[in-house]
């Protein structure tokens, strides 16, 4: 794990390794600034002149100075290195994020991986700041100080074989217990952000029936229920100062008693008033030391759950891998599925599709009708890969979906999905999404296809309108056209549109079918849609019951043959009083 995250530190090594150098020399400094005040309180108690003073007095100022200095720049260099390494494994974490299929995510949530590049990713930052400057002072100043403390003090310094140990078991047993609440916060964050994720998202069905206080209550309890365990986990950390504080003043009595005896019993020839200065300084270091160590251990064993959380993400492999010599070109936009099922898990007990059998020629027209969970739009996300078949082939242009590059077939196929989004921008950089290359005027044909052109143009910005988050500005039906102009854009050998018809009028959506023939005659058009209308005309209907095929034909044939068929014209024919459904 350690390997792994140390990987994203990268062009950072450089600022990373000044600040090592930088706190070494800091330390170094401070540790020889109590013996020269020291040997200077020394000189003054026995007479010496201004110009010893002037001399040691600058010596310690300029010590002082060039501590500040290491100090500063240690601060620099830390600071860049941390938030370059943040920065870093924030990038690989999306990286990798992008790599995933449907599958992956779907294993993660959408709220977990937010979380693991946010406060995930802050955690790391802070142990990494942590490691290379406090880690490395700590335990040096710790060294230097004892080591220092003995010169200087002797048998007096024998003081930390006591407090040393005290101090250090305290600090473990505070560590110990406020850690089991730290692991427990972060899988609790994971559902705080889902919580507003969905809250967020559903902001209109919320506001629709009226539900504001109870999403309000259902956000307090999982903050309350966090604030539940930071409190508890900080309660216990904040027994640190009152340890710590124990162990100094114990230290300094001790020094202050068992010093000035021995000053006074020997005349200040086994230790003297400077000695004993420069003890309460190494006192103060070695317990400041210990502490700053403590804190490093409660930081980094609470973070190592962000660390875990991370490298989850990193050494995931997508469930979709191209293959090792992959095909690039797509011969046409036909399509077979041979003897396929499918399920979302392998632990799950029922296939969303079964022993599907279908052969779908280029430049066809494909309706395909079912209620709801029939799986229809399990079955065309398997023709871009967006999941692999559990058994069986599904093929394109006459291969088998696997053995293509993944990004070529994906730019031959377009899909509109049932959930139109669109991104922060003009409606021009949406459309672009399509063909980042696309003229203006293959951007109003795509639009005028898609039936968009004319409210587009409506607009005073026209292509350059400013499109909101998520596309709120714009209605569903005009999403719906956008989304619809985009897909065309890439001019797909198979154009896939799910259900995306279904906020648009039936005049709207009959021009938008007859414009596919005239534009596109050559692409394969697979359409799910509610609506008989939307497909009556296709060269041939596929009706889906469970996840299997319940029927093929053509509109009339299917009306013969297939009572599922038959009866959902029935009903849109009566729910329209003779007349075709709006």
């Amino acid at each position: 794990m350690i390997k792994r995250l140390a990987g994203c530190i990268r062009e950072y090594k450089r600022p990373t390794l000044l600040t090592l150098i930088f706190i070494i020399g800091e330390v170094i400094i401070e540790v020889f600034i109590p013996f020269i005040a020291a040997d200077l309180v020394n000189q003054i108690k026995n007479g010496a002149g201004m110009d010893t003073v002037m001399l040691q007095g600058g010596l310690l100022i300029l010590m002082a100075v060039c501590s500040l200095a290491c100090g500063a720049i240690a601060g620099y260099t830390c600071a860049k290195a941390s938030a370059g390494f943040a920065k870093n494994l924030r990038g690989d974490l999306f990286r990798k994020i992008q790599t995933y299929s449907f599958e992956n995510i779907d294993k993660f949530s959408s709220a977990s991986l937010v979380t693991r590049l946010t406060t995930d990713v802050g955690n790391a930052q802070m142990s990494y700041m942590m490691v290379i400057r406090t880690a490395i002072r700590a335990p040096l100043m710790f060294l230097f100080a004892i080591v220092m403390a003995y010169v200087m003090g002797g048998a007096l310094a024998t003081t930390f074989v006591v407090v040393v140990p005290v101090l250090i078991c305290g600090l473990l047993l505070v560590a110990k217990h406020a850690m089991p609440a730290f692991r427990r916060v972060f899988k609790k964050y994971d559902r705080l952000n889902e919580a507003i994720e969905e809250n967020v998202r559903g902001m209109r069905v919320v506001k629709g029936f009226s539900r504001e206080d109870y999403e309000k209550e259902k956000f307090g309890a999982a903050s309350e229920d966090i604030m539940k365990d930071f409190t508890r986990a900080e309660r216990i950390v904040a027994l640190n100062t009152p340890i710590m504080q124990f162990c100094l003043y114990f230290n300094m009595i001790f020094v202050l008693i068992v010093g000035s005896r021995l000053a006074i019993t020997s005349g200040g020839a086994s230790l003297d008033v400077g000695q004993i200065s420069a003890m309460l300084t190494y006192g103060m270091q070695i317990l400041m030391s210990l502490m700053m160590l403590s804190m490093i251990y409660v930081i980094l064993t609470m973070s190592a759950e962000s660390f875990k959380r991370i490298c989850q993400v990193l050494d995931e492999q997508s469930a979709l891998r191209n293959p090792e010599s992959p095909i690039f070109d797509i011969a046409d936009g036909s399509v077979d599925f041979e003897g396929v099922s499918f399920k979302y898990s392998q632990k799950a007990k029922k296939n969303a599709l079964s022993d599907i059998d279908l052969h779908i020629k280029s430049g066809m027209t494909v309706g395909i009708i079912g209620g709801t969970g029939s799986s229809k739009s399990t079955l065309v996300q398997l023709i871009p890969r967006l999941y692999d078949t559990t058994e069986g082939v599904v093929k394109v242009g006459g291969v088998d979906v696997r053995k293509y590059d993944i990004e070529s077939l994906r730019s031959a196929v377009s899909m509109v999905l049932q959930k139109n989004l669109l991104f922060s921008g003009t409606i021009a950089q949406n459309l672009r999404w399509g063909n980042a290359d696309a003229t203006d005027e293959e951007l109003v044909e795509a639009c005028k296809l898609a039936q968009a052109h004319d409210f587009v143009s409506s607009f005073p910005d026209g292509y350059e309108t400013k499109i909101e988050q998520g596309g709120t500005n714009v209605s569903g039906g005009q999403k719906q056209r956008l989304c619809i102009a985009r897909a065309l854009l890439k001019k797909p050998k198979i154009l896939i549109l799910d259900d995306s018809t279904s906020a648009v009028d039936t005049r709207t959506d009959a021009l938008i079918r007859e414009g596919f023939k005239q534009y596109i005659p050559t692409t394969t058009k697979i359409i799910i849609a509610q609506r008989i209308s939307s497909v009556q005309d296709a060269d041939m209907i596929i009706v889906m019951e469970n996840g299997a095929i319940s029927a093929v034909g053509t509109h009339d044939e299917l009306l013969a043959s297939s009572d599922i068929y038959r009866e959902v014209y029935e009903q849109q024919i009566k729910g329209s009083d003779g007349k075709e459904e709006a």
